[in-house]
């Protein structure tokens, strides 16, 4: 996350609790009253946000593994085929010795 998404979503955090405000006022409440309920649903949003993370963190969903993920296939799959291709440009003499060889180590 950037710096500027952090502010844009400080921004709307804070328009967010301008509007719950007007409309509670709207709605008949007191300003005293209106202010609360405004505080109280932008503590419960922050409260889900927050526990959505958490279950994010859990399930290993989260941004950084899911591009670590990704990263480890692509090379895996960059690196198998490059394996391949030296592999399919030995002689078959040399991919037999190359199998027996890793026969070998195996043991």
């Amino acid at each position: 996350m950037t710096k500027g998404n952090v502010v844009l979503i400080g921004l709307i955090a804070f328009l967010l609790g301008g509007i719950g405000y007007g409309l509670f006022l709207g709605v008949g409440l007191d300003s005293f009253s209106a202010g609360i309920a405004s505080e109280a649903i932008l503590v419960l949003v922050v409260c889900l946000w927050i526990i959505s993370y958490f279950f994010r963190v859990v399930n290993g969903k989260m941004t950084f593994m899911e591009q670590r993920k990704r990263y480890r296939n692509s090379y895996e799959e960059l690196t198998n085929r490059e394996l391949e291709e030296k592999f399919d440009s030995m002689s078959a003499e040399e991919q037999s010795r190359l199998l027996q060889q890793l026969e070998t180590d195996k043991k």
